[in-house]
């Protein structure tokens, strides 16, 4: 896997962490089906990583959890500072999680290992923390994600504008040498034009690119081009995602 530049992927999430909640439909419809995929148990100690705004560490903490939220954006950690999401906030990396072993009854992370360089090192860091008997559960976007967007930007120009996720089958791989199950759902936003479309990836500061891109402004002609190439769906400007949900339970 390519290494990714996590300082700026920090920085892109940073920009957006303060209107974050007004574009994170993905990550609200995201979260709700992983909390489908795992038991209704109780769990005393919940670690969030890739908290965001802490949107989902209030959640575990009205469910009576002590929760610890984690991200790698300062900012976005303030916004859930701000908002009393959790017990306690760590500043880091999912793939390099400075706590001990063993420290938590569910290890929950919605839409976040996509933005790691490796997803194995991702996920056996997250099972580190968990206790014997403790539930990891995650999701991720998987290959052929936003293919509306890939498609109208190549009316444009030949730069990649949205990253390469994972297949189905290297993830599916990657959770093989633990207790596991998953599945994979198909979710599709509708955005009544493509600036608008585009508007949704850069509130939630899912703008940085691991390949890099040219640096140039979006011109009224070439956001006329991507509306005329963005494939529509009864008159509207669709997001296609392509969601992984994968729920491991430690021996």
């Amino acid at each position: 896997m390519a290494s990714v530049n996590k300082q700026a992927v920090a920085a892109a999430f940073g920009r957006a962490a303060a209107h974050y909640h007004q574009f994170n439909e993905l990550q609200r419809q995201s979260a709700a089906h992983l909390r489908e995929q795992i038991t209704t148990q109780a769990f005393a100690r919940v670690l969030d990583a890739g908290c965001g705004p802490g949107g989902y560490s209030r959640y575990w903490r009205e469910q009576g959890c002590e929760v610890t939220a984690l991200d790698l954006s300062a900012e976005m950690l303030s916004q859930a500072r701000q908002q009393q999401a959790a017990h306690h906030y760590l500043l880091a990396d999912i793939e390099a999680i400075p706590l001990p072993d063993a420290g938590f009854d569910l290890v929950w992370s919605n839409l976040a290992v996509q933005w790691c360089s490796d997803i194995h090192i991702a996920l056996a860091e997250l099972y580190r923390q968990l206790r014997p008997g403790g539930v990891l559960a995650f999701t991720t976007l998987t290959a052929g994600s936003l293919p509306e967007l890939n498609q109208a930007w190549k009316a444009v120009d030949s730069h990649p504008h949205a990253n390469r996720f994972l297949p189905e089958a290297t993830l599916r791989g990657a959770l093989a040498k633990w207790q596991h199950r998953c599945t994979l759902t198909t979710l599709t936003l509708p955005f009544p034009d493509a600036l608008s479309a585009m508007r949704s990836l850069k509130g939630i500061g899912a703008t940085h690119l691991h390949e890099g891109r040219a640096r140039e402004p979006l011109t009224r002609s070439k956001l006329q081009q991507l509306q005329l190439a963005w494939p529509k769906e009864q008159g509207q400007c669709p997001l296609t995602y392509h969601l992984f949900s994968g729920v491991i339970t430690r021996d």
